[in-house]
């Protein structure tokens, strides 16, 4: 396999970590979104989207959109559950990260990190938002160790990429005990690796 990969992302983050936990050797493509690396013809080919992650398998066929590649790569672990309920509620968390958390929590660290001087009028709206998705964590964390399960879903993964940077954007996870000790369990991983690490 390849993956198409631009390391600060937390959406290819996801993909670099289940990728890791599983042990699966593949191909990883640095590519540089702020040079247009993803916007060039060739790439668009595979992407019309233009936008990272994307996975390339050895048969030639190509994933993209983080989450669907996290379902694919799940499928058959136990970072998927076996009942269809629980299934059901793994996308729930994930629907929540892309439509609540990254909108609001990644956008304002992608401003912070990069966009200041053009966009910082946007943090007003972004931090309120970003701060509810946080609330709404913290609170089902009180009650579970994990958001799906006994154990760590790609729910977890799929929340964990933007959450644990959440600082980047201004949002401070020392008012969020819950989510802190639930980082603390996700990251306590033999394979684990931070955002910025390349694949072993």
């Amino acid at each position: 396999m390849k993956l198409y990969d631009y390391l600060p992302s937390g959406n290819s983050y996801k993909v670099r970590l289940m990728l890791s936990y599983l042990g699966v050797n593949y191909d990883h493509v640095l590519l540089d979104i702020h040079k247009g690396e993803t916007q060039s013809a060739d790439y668009k080919s595979k992407n019309p989207a233009g936008q990272i992650p994307l996975l390339e398998l050895s048969d030639g066929r190509l994933l993209a959109e983080s989450n669907a590649i996290l379902f694919f790569l799940a499928e058959g672990t136990p970072y998927w559950p076996m009942n269809s309920f629980d299934q059901a509620k793994v996308l729930q968390w994930m629907f929540f990260e892309q439509y609540k958390h990254e909108p609001s929590i990644a956008v304002a660290r992608f401003i912070r990190m990069y966009a200041m001087d053009d966009r910082a009028g946007e943090l007003d709206i972004l931090m309120p938002k970003g701060a509810a998705a946080l609330q709404v964590m913290e609170n089902h964390l009180a009650d579970h160790h994990w958001f799906v399960g006994s154990g760590p879903t790609i729910a977890d993964i799929a929340l964990y990429a933007y959450t644990h940077v959440a600082g980047d954007g201004g949002f401070n996870l020392a008012d969020y005990p819950n989510i802190l000790a639930w980082l603390d369990r996700f990251s306590d991983h033999p394979k684990h690796m931070l955002i910025t690490d390349l694949p072993a």
